[in-house]
């Protein structure tokens, strides 16, 4: 059953977050989604949680509050993976624009290392501008799922701006080596961080295109992480042996 309720006290992306961490840290709770625009939030849930639970659940400067005529109920699997397709299109088209960058970039004297370090390259700086976008509202969203970022807080601010060096140095062909070995510890620990949250069976936004676009975590993660870790241990793989 999907809610739909009114939230006063949101005045930023930030309180966005905030709202969402809390009320998707509620058990029976499987997504809550804000739009802070609309100053509203849509409650996914598997059993109904009265409005007392949810309002003890957020700090005091926020206040929710039933709106029932937008309470609607959806129990259809079709329609929810429809949903999921198109909040991914962002992604997809993003990788599309990032595969053909490179591809033209090397279409006459073609080398697949350095497609590859191109690519990658053009991914870091890419996604390191999404989350420069909105430098206050994505820590609270990265630090939902990955495990650093959680015990160091100060990991979640320098992250888009780490993603942007790394980005650099690939495409300067700077330290490649030491750039591949970061990008996979990093995207590691996030995809232990999402690893998690999937075997909980809960859906949270995903902010690796920031916060700006609502993307369903655990698909988005895998398949950016999944790409970019497979090639970072091929170019290793080349280089050593």
């Amino acid at each position: 059953m999907i809610h739909t309720y009114t939230v006063t006290g949101m005045t930023c992306n930030g309180c966005k977050a905030s709202v969402e961490k809390h009320l998707n840290a509620l058990p029976n709770i499987t997504q809550a989604t804000v739009d802070l625009e609309a100053q509203e939030v849509t409650v996914e849930m598997s059993q109904y949680i009265s409005i007392k639970s949810l309002q003890e659940a957020l700090p005091e400067k926020f206040l929710i509050s039933e709106k029932e005529q937008e309470n609607i109920f959806k129990t259809s699997k079709i329609e929810a993976q429809k949903s999921d397709l198109q909040q991914l299109k962002p992604l997809f088209i993003i990788f599309g624009y990032i595969t053909a960058a490179s591809i033209l970039m090397h279409y006459k004297n073609w080398e697949w290392s350095s497609f590859m370090l191109d690519f990658m390259g053009l991914f870091y700086i890419v996604f390191s501008f999404f989350k420069i976008l909105d430098l206050k509202g994505f820590p609270e969203s990265f630090k939902m799922y990955d495990p650093l970022a959680k015990q160091i807080p100060f990991y979640a601010k320098i992250y888009p701006f780490l993603e942007l060096a790394i980005g650099i140095l690939f495409l300067m062909r700077i330290q490649v080596p030491m750039a591949l070995i970061i990008t996979i510890i990093i995207l590691g620990i996030t995809t232990i961080g999402v690893t998690k949250t999937l075997l909980d069976k809960k859906a949270i936004q995903c902010a690796c295109l920031g916060t700006a676009l609502k993307l369903p975590m655990t698909k988005a993660t895998f398949i950016e992480n999944t790409i970019m870790i497979v090639m970072a241990i091929i170019m290793l793989t080349n280089t050593y042996l």
